[in-house]
């Protein structure tokens, strides 16, 4: 394992508990109660398996399991796989978990029908490398449903020692560079929804234009299709 992900485990593991006591109210009503309604209009239960890259504590993961998908969630922290498994037990079907570099799966070519990666991509030390490989798990017209932190949103605070020359475990990567890389490399871009930061008026920003929209969210959502 390369530095960058070695420190990127620990940062993860060290914040894993803190994390699964906010998970239910960050998925219900919080920063990501769109994200699946979003996955699931663009990935259909009959079609296949989903992966989770960067799965966390597993939440969304047994969420999708409850409503019948089979799912394989990843994350790069071991403490958020302990959290995960444990929380499989209690809730989850159809659902298994594992510690993973998503720029190195261990899964054969287009197993995925639907790829879910939120605010995962940022973390890596190669953004294009880990979108090829998740590229490469999609079955032909499979969709991946990345999530890009906006400008200001606070995690990206995770970044801010790069200023000072010093390795982070973030790069810089803005919603604009990832969804051109994405279309760049093969991904057809199919759908594009902001999760806007507290204060922002909707009826203000849905009349903006997209790089503005993109500008005052907490995150942009993409639905990238893979095109064969």
């Amino acid at each position: 394992m390369s530095q960058w992900n070695e420190k990127t485990a620990k940062a993860f593991d060290n914040m894993a508990e803190e994390w699964n006591q906010k998970s239910d109210s960050m998925w219900e009503t919080g920063s990501r109660k769109t994200i699946l309604p979003f996955l699931t209009r663009q990935v259909a239960l009959q079609q296949g398996p989903v992966l989770d890259a960067g799965c966390g504590d597993g939440y969304a993961s047994c969420k999708l399991a409850a409503a019948g998908y089979q799912v394989e969630g990843v994350d790069i922290a071991g403490e958020m796989i302990r959290l995960a498994q444990a929380r499989a037990e209690k809730h989850g079907e159809n659902v298994h978990f594992q510690t993973g570099d998503i720029s190195q799966l261990p899964f054969a070519d287009q197993t995925f029908a639907g790829i879910l990666s939120i605010n995962v991509v940022e973390f890596t030390p190669s953004p294009l490398k880990s979108l090829m490989e998740l590229y490469r798990l999609l079955k032909p017209g499979g969709v991946l449903v990345l999530g890009i932190l906006g400008p200001t949103a606070g995690p990206r605070n995770h970044s801010y020692r790069r200023l000072y020359d010093e390795a982070t475990i973030q790069n810089t990567m803005m919603p604009w560079e990832a969804k051109k890389l994405a279309q760049e490399n093969g991904f057809v871009l199919i759908d594009e929804e902001p999760v806007y930061k507290e204060g922002v008026p909707s009826e203000l920003a849905e009349h903006l234009p997209e790089d503005l929209q993109e500008a005052l969210s907490f995150l942009t959502l993409f639905a990238l299709k893979r095109q064969d």
